[in-house]
């Protein structure tokens, strides 16, 4: 059946520029795909793959449906991405990144490079920084994960772990990052490892060098550093007719999508050249990685009104946030945030000489903190601008980020039922 609606001129086309097509009878190929968009350079399609959608982009070296049957809907692939099957719509995948089967990436995920993920993978609105692995059965949706400095010291999720994004009441107003992009696009970070059978109920923010043990579900946040034995408490007051849980919710949202904002800025400035580099295929990957930036952000900003308008407005800090969340929404995406030249300067020289990866891993570290600070500049103009129009809800997003410090470094938290202790080591 889908070789009768397969088009045979792209498949010829596709084979006629070096693409390995096994058993093209069973390859389904739309007629919406360009095969300009296809590199020819050691790219393999085994059978059971489908294409679909204008926007396909296939990078060179890119092996498709080795596990068994791949649907790829608009999706973008850099190089030598092993997409090994299941299905994924929308979505980003750099240079290097390995998907198990039976993966199920939905809309707006950024897989960054040589990250990875095993089989029966869920993810949404999930960005992954380079590096970052994910163990089997798992569902990751609205987090972004940092962390770690090369594929043999990154941030892991274990198999069997859920970020829990939805709420009895229907809210989505909970994405929480684990890391962060101020820090984490730096690649000098200690490693966020989340033991498998457990979980996180967002919006959480969880800190660099966190440990969370096997089957522990974080209920709120996580300083750098700590390691998480037992299970969590469940924190006072997340009832969000309180304000304390509702301030709390929306600060966490607003700060995500300030550090959206920081990570759009870093692209935009930063990786841009990188791509160009890479010729018309590149400059397309860049195109479709911000693009899926702007579309989280969009999605973000959504979920943020939502929660916004589903309480009543019974103070005057609620009030507000009502009656101006377009003017908070606005100043997220419209704020003037600062550039850094000598930064952007030093970090972009190595464009077409190096691969990103190794341009960034080689910068001095001396570079590192002023980026960093720049960065973190970017969030805060960010939340500032944000937060103007709700002072009555005394919301400071960017107060708290979790940064490493000598009160937090190698603290210990061991929580069984209701009893907490703390041990600095």
């Amino acid at each position: 059946m889908a070789a009768a609606s397969s088009s045979p001129n792209a498949l010829s086309a596709l084979q006629a520029k070096g693409v390995t097509v096994l058993n093209p009878e069973s390859v389904y190929i739309a007629d919406d795909v360009s095969p300009e968009r296809i590199s020819g350079d050691g790219v393999v399609i085994y059978p059971g793959t489908r294409m679909v959608g204008s926007r396909t982009l296939i990078g060179p070296g890119c092996v498709i449906g080795a596990e068994g049957p791949a649907t790829l809907d608009d999706c973008a692939l850099g190089a030598r991405v092993q997409f090994k099957g299941g299905y994924a719509t929308h979505s980003v995948f750099l240079d290097d990144v390995a998907v198990g089967l039976g993966a199920q990436i939905r809309e707006a995920s950024l897989l960054e490079e040589q990250s990875s993920v095993a089989h029966n993978v869920g993810l949404k609105h999930t960005i992954l920084f380079p590096f970052a692995t994910l163990g089997s059965q798992i569902n990751f949706c609205d987090a972004l994960l940092a962390g770690g400095t090369s594929r043999k010291d990154h941030s892991e999720v274990g198999s069997g772990f859920v970020h829990f994004n939805y709420t009895p009441r229907g809210d989505k107003a909970t994405a929480s990052a684990f890391g962060d992009v101020a820090r984490g696009v730096w690649l000098r970070e200690q490693r966020v490892f989340l033991g498998g059978n457990g979980g996180a109920v967002g919006p959480v923010r969880v800190g660099f060098g966190v440990v969370s043990g096997a089957g522990i579900i974080l209920r709120d946040d996580a300083p750098d550093d700590s390691i998480f034995a037992y299970e969590q408490p469940l924190p006072q007051n997340r009832d969000p007719k309180l304000d304390g849980t509702f301030r709390r919710n929306v600060s966490r949202q607003i700060a995500y999508l300030a550090g959206l904002r920081a990570l759009k800025v870093w692209y935009e400035l930063i990786r841009k050249p990188y791509f160009e580099a890479e010729g018309e295929l590149g400059i397309a990957l860049y195109e479709a990685a911000v693009e899926l930036i702007d579309v989280t952000i969009a999605e973000r900003k959504t979920r943020l009104k939502d929660l916004a308008l589903q309480v009543r407005p019974t103070t005057e800090g609620r009030k507000q946030l009502a009656a101006n969340i377009d003017t908070v929404l606005d100043a997220i995406t419209k704020t003037h945030v600062p550039e850094h030249p000598d930064v952007i300067s030093a970090t972009t020289v190595s464009a077409g000489k190096k691969s990103y990866l190794d341009a960034i891993q080689s910068l001095p570290y001396v570079l590192v903190p002023q980026g960093e600070a720049w960065l973190n500049a970017v969030v805060g103009d960010v939340c500032r601008a944000a937060v103007k129009p709700i002072l009555a809800l005394d919301v400071h997003p960017w107060r708290g980020l979790i940064a490493a410090s000598s009160a937090t470094k190698g603290r210990i938290i061991k929580t069984k039922a209701s009893t907490t202790s703390h041990r600095t080591q």
